[in-house]
């Protein structure tokens, strides 16, 4: 796992400044501690960070082809690069090193922009051509590894692993993107391809770019989606038989390692499975880490003891304090841009503890999104089953006016609040879904933003993300359909980028099994039906793993990664808030309107309302951007 940067002149062959390039690539230190490599050449500066994983000796970067025409940086895993590399031999093509690296220069040789279709892994690498003056970019098809770009006014792009790599270019325009304002007080992130800055852009997952000198900027080229094609599935027993087999063979291909390797271990079925298979595949015991917590409602370490107990697995466990938050800064400062998933504070104390005892990591994320296993989706297909029985035009009038007049009350179970499920209900599928997952409500967005923000909005919504997505679904059946849209968005725009970078905050790679893209292109293509069993969420993979797992671990309640914010916001973290709403710099940027920050406030620490959830987002908006100071 490593960190990139570069700077390539569409315009020219201009001469770029050596220690820009080393302070941009200075900027990811802690993404590869191990070494760091530039170089530079009239109308290009390539830069790269490395953390050792394969081939400790060689495969440093930035790397050249045996011709000296292509140079690569590249952060990520190519797993099937054995079997690419006897490939290209076949072909004719020496290679010099034992890694993926060069894999990639000679597949770009003999296959160009295609070669992405050959790789199997996570990525993200740029290509120079000498010959063709062009820079190649290409992200992987999940999107767990980052790639940021932006083209600069006089004509040069920059590129990174990090926001924060290109904004140690002077040069990198700063203008914020309103849009992404609404879409991050919607969902808690900024999702793909927009950042926080207008002229700055994510590569979306799946995606290349290919940038010629003197030739406009294309539009990045989709190379690959989630198919959701029906596979021929076979009986149920049969289906449980084949899912270990693809599940055993994704984690094998991600074992191969030259330094420490083990495993998250929360207790969940996820991270469960992956460390049973692993279990299966070696014959030493597997390294698990586990956090846990010093408030029973969000600890599972008990029931991570019992599958480290039946794998008699080297288990390392640590608890820490329910009042964690003074990583705050901490974690702005790795985000670079808004991010308000509060499990970000616990994600980096197990990659901390982690790193203590390994290198590389395998962890269960992305089995939620592949195999319906969180709760929202229960509710959603529960609402759809009402929203099939009357047409939109009678649903809209009837529950939009229930919504309205229905009291809110967060302090309930789910069941109980009647409001949320009213306002559901008079919304079609994609909207609904929106307004189940939204951080803050629509209504509450209308209040939360200044006059002036919502004109410069001129009637942006952050649902428009999800209608975009949705238009482009391959599949229309209703549990498929709010899988794709959390794969395009919630999974790449939170899961992903939470665990990339609290992982390469502590030089710790973590790979991902259950989204190797061979495995969930069989996945999507099961029956909803067999995900979501009635409301049994992962039916088929948890009938699956019951030979392997304690039902304790397969059937108990999810508990998720969750932190006591209403509780940090009554406590100690009272004078903080109330401080950044009333007197900080959210009130200069001139996007909110302050006295509904203030009620926000003085409802939350009375106790009447619960409003946390967009506390912690406004926090956060203030201490990722007091530096960039904003202005409408």
């Amino acid at each position: 796992m490593c960190g990139i940067a570069g700077i390539f002149d569409l315009t020219g062959r201009r001469d770029f400044d050596g220690d820009l390039i080393g302070a941009m690539n200075q900027t990811q230190f802690h993404r590869g501690p191990d070494e760091g490599g530039q170089h530079l050449e009239p109308g290009v500066a390539l830069a790269h960070r490395r953390l050792s994983i394969i081939d400790l000796s060689s495969g440093q970067q930035p790397m050249f082809s045996e011709d000296g025409n292509l140079c690569v940086v590249f952060n990520g895993e190519i797993y099937n690069f054995h079997t690419l590399s006897e490939q290209l031999r076949e072909k004719g093509y020496h290679f010099r090193t034992r890694c993926d690296t060069e894999v990639i220069l000679y597949a770009w040789q003999e296959w160009g922009e295609r070669c992405v279709d050959h790789f199997r892994g996570m990525f993200a690498f740029a290509v120079y051509d000498r010959r063709a003056e062009s820079v190649f970019l290409a992200r992987d098809r999940f999107g767990i590894k980052p790639l940021f770009y932006s083209i600069l006014p006089d004509g040069q792009l920059v590129f990174g692993s990090e926001l924060k790599v290109l904004k140690a270019h002077p040069g990198l325009p700063r203008s914020l993107n309103v849009q992404a304002v609404e879409d991050y007080f919607a969902f808690g992130y900024i999702p793909e391809p927009k950042t926080i800055y207008r002229d700055v852009f994510k590569l979306p997952p799946g995606h290349t770019l290919l940038l010629r000198r003197g030739e406009p900027v294309p539009e990045a080229h989709e190379y690959w989606d989630i198919p959701f094609t029906p596979v021929q599935a076979g009986s149920e027993s049969e289906v449980q038989e084949e899912l270990l087999v693809r599940m055993r063979e994704a984690v094998e291909v991600r074992m191969e390692a030259e330094v420490p390797l083990g495993a998250f271990l929360s207790g969940g079925v996820d991270s469960s499975a992956v460390v049973a298979m692993m279990a299966g595949l070696q014959d030493k015991p597997v390294n698990t880490c586990a956090i846990g917590f010093d408030v029973k409602q969000f600890n599972e370490t008990e029931f991570a003891r019992q599958v480290a107990t039946r794998y008699q697995t080297n288990h390392f466990e640590r608890t820490v304090s329910s009042d964690d938050f003074d990583l705050l800064d901490i974690l702005a400062d790795l985000y670079d841009e808004p991010y308000a998933d509060s499990s970000a504070i616990p994600t980096y104390r197990v990659c901390q503890l982690a790193k203590q005892q390994v290198t590389v990591a395998l962890s269960g994320d992305g089995g939620d999104e592949g195999f319906a296993g969180y709760r929202r989706y229960r509710w959603h297909m529960n609402e759809e089953k009402l929203r099939s029985r009357l047409p939109l035009e009678l649903r809209k009038p009837l529950f939009g006016a229930l919504g309205r007049l229905y009291p809110k009350a967060d302090w309930a179970p789910r069941v109980f609040r009647a409001k949320s499920t009213f306002q559901s209900l008079a919304r079609d599928s994609v909207e609904a879904y929106f307004h189940s997952v939204s951080l803050a409500k629509d209504d509450q967005r209308e209040k939360l933003f200044s006059g002036k923000m919502k004109s410069q909005l001129a009637g942006y919504r952050a649902v428009d993300t999800f209608h975009h997505h949705a238009a482009r679904a391959p599949t229309d059946d209703p549990l498929s359909l709010i899988q794709y849209l959390d794969m395009k968005t919630y999974l790449v725009g939170d899961i992903l980028t939470k665990v990339d970078r609290a992982s390469m905050a502590h030089a710790l790679e973590v790979r991902v099994p259950l989204l190797d893209h061979k495995l969930m292109e069989w996945v999507s293509g099961l029956p909803s039906n067999i995900k979501l069993k009635g409301q049994e969420g992962k039916y088929i993979l948890k009938k699956s793993l019951e030979p392997h797992l304690p039902d304790d671990v397969l059937y108990r309640d999810k508990m998720g990664f969750g932190v006591p914010l209403s509780k940090w916001f009554r406590g100690p973290l009272r004078d903080r808030l109330r401080g950044t709403i009333t007197g900080g710099n959210l009130a200069k940027t001139g996007l909110f309107n302050q006295p509904y920050l203030e009620e926000l406030v003085d409802q939350h620490l009375s106790g009447r309302r619960d409003h946390s959830a967009v506390l912690w987002s406004l926090l956060m908006f203030e201490a990722t951007t007091k530096h960039d100071q904003f202005e409408l």
